[in-house]
């Protein structure tokens, strides 16, 4: 540090004399207005705390690297993604989601995985979670969805019955509803779970050629969970123990790690597949399409201020480059808007401007200009409107995606894909859970949704049973329901088994 640098200044650079004792007219006072030091670290002190985010209001941030170890260049053109051995500098933020910034690490609660990829074609944003599904499929119950985990407009105390009663009335759920109570709803740490796209993306390549795409980041640590007593436990003993352990393994040199395979799928495939390739509700099993890996993602260094750089990251799936472009998947169609919209509301219009924010391996040219917290001289020589005829920045009509067909009415549609919500709910239940899981998984639910109204539990059993039977009647059991009612249920229309149940209030 140098000899100036060890000067105490205002924030325009005036050096303070006295940073105890406000100005004030005689001993004790009153304090003085043209106290200027005092009014300028009062203010900013009123302004430090800026709205926390809807959703993954709490997390942990790291820089790290991409190296690519596999040719994936058929696929996509993706600068960033076009030898093997390219590295990639990036930024994370692992995240819970429905808590509050002073919530617990160990809440049962899916895990946000975004990742900022700093390429030279511009910062190509992979928003995800730790779970490869989500639990509804359309954005317009997006709203809905996540005012039922937050806390009651009146009591402002999490409430069972909100929470049940929306997944009861939406069976799509039962698949993230299955993975959210088993034991990968409370990771051990944020360096010991997978992260995934969720979404189908697109890829295409030089000769415009497309694919969709799923991503799977699988830890090289190994998958480790908290069961819930261990997760009770932790909230008390350390509530932010995920972002302690993150901290501290990199702090140590225990860089974490992950590889990326991803999914690949033709067009052709996609049109005839079995589960709809664009419903985030579902899966690709892995037997139809094998992953193949991509590369390696490692995080390596610490943020040196947690606001400026994780408070104020933003990520957008709508933040793509050449090589890589959104599918027709509703809930990610409706994420490109709300993400950046909800960045403008938190930060400001020039958001993009923030040292985490903007594009590192490239500079960014283009007319937008003004508005709050505009800092740097980001207009250059030419002018704010286009065209223009001074040389200033032009499109590139190599920068575009492939053109695809899109018909149909343009109307309110429901989703009619011939497949059902409750085979892949079912097929983890029976195929990859062990003896072990299945009962943690039913003790988790009973006693979280033992809460609940016995409607809403008699509603929600039903859409178990109806995943696996076995499933349904150990769930009824730990909650002391008869078993035949909910059989009864599960044979009825959601329609039946709504006004069945509505009887009962």
């Amino acid at each position: 540090m140098t000899e100036q640098q060890k000067i105490l200044t205002t924030n325009f650079g005036a050096p303070v004399n006295d940073d105890q004792n406000s100005m004030t007219a005689g001993n004790p006072g009153p304090i003085l207005m043209q106290d200027v030091h005092l009014l300028e670290k009062l203010g900013h002190f009123d302004r430090e705390r800026i709205p926390e985010r809807v959703v993954h209001a709490k997390g942990a941030g790291a820089y790290g690297y991409f190296e690519v170890t596999h040719d994936v260049t058929q696929y996509t053109r993706a600068k960033f993604l076009s030898e093997v051995g390219k590295k990639t500098e990036l930024f994370i933020r692992l995240s819970t989601v429905g808590g509050e910034r002073g919530s617990a690490d160990a809440e049962r609660d899916p895990r946000g995985f975004a990742i900022k990829f700093y390429t030279e074609e511009g910062n190509y944003d992979l928003v995800g979670n730790n779970t490869p599904i989500f639990f509804i499929r359309d954005p317009l119950k997006f709203p809905d969805f996540i005012h039922t985990q937050k806390r009651h407009p009146v009591t402002n105390l999490k409430d069972p019955d909100m929470f049940w009663d929306f997944l009861s009335l939406t069976p799509e759920s039962i698949h993230q509803v299955t993975f959210l109570f088993s034991d990968r709803g409370t990771p051990r740490s944020f360096r010991h779970m997978h992260g995934f796209s969720s979404h189908t993306y697109m890829w295409y390549n030089d000769e415009n050629d497309y694919f969709w795409v799923k991503y799977h980041f699988k830890t090289e640590q190994g998958i480790q969970n908290l069961t819930r007593e261990e997760a009770d436990r932790m909230k008390s003993v350390d509530p932010d123990h995920a972002t302690r352990d993150l901290h501290q393994a990199i702090e140590s040199g225990e860089y974490p790690s992950w590889r990326l395979e991803v999914q690949i799928m033709t067009p052709k495939q996609a049109e005839s597949y079995r589960f709809d390739p664009f419903d985030i509700t579902k899966v690709w099993p892995h037997a139809d399409f094998p992953p193949i890996t991509v590369g390696r993602m490692v995080l390596n260094r610490n943020p040196l201020n947690y606001f400026a750089e994780v408070e104020q990251s933003a990520f957008s799936p709508a933040n793509f480059v050449p090589g890589i472009g959104p599918s027709p998947d509703k809930m990610l169609q409706g994420r490109l808007f709300s993400y950046h919209d909800t960045h403008l509301h938190r930060l400001g219009p020039n958001f993009h401007l923030l040292p985490v924010n903007a594009p590192k391996a490239c500079a960014a040219h283009n007319y937008q200009r003004d508005g709050f917290m505009s800092f740097g001289a980001t207009s250059g020589g030419y002018p704010n409107y286009y065209p223009n005829s001074f040389s200033g920045p032009a499109p590139d009509a190599k920068a575009g995606e492939p053109a695809r067909n899109i018909s149909g009415l343009a109307a309110r549609q429901p989703y009619t894909h011939p497949n059902d919500d409750f085979v892949q709910a079912g097929d983890i239940y029976r195929k990859v859970l062990t003896d072990t899981d299945k009962t943690n998984l039913i003790g988790n639910i009973v006693s979280h949704l033992g809460n609940a109204q016995k409607r809403i539990q008699l509603r929600q059993t039903a859409i178990f049973y109806k995943a696996d039977s076995d499933y349904g009647r150990r769930v009824a059991e730990g909650l002391g329901l008869n078993v035949n009612d909910v059989v009864a249920l599960a044979a009825m229309s959601q329609e039946e088994r709504v006004n069945a149940t509505q009887e009962n209030i």
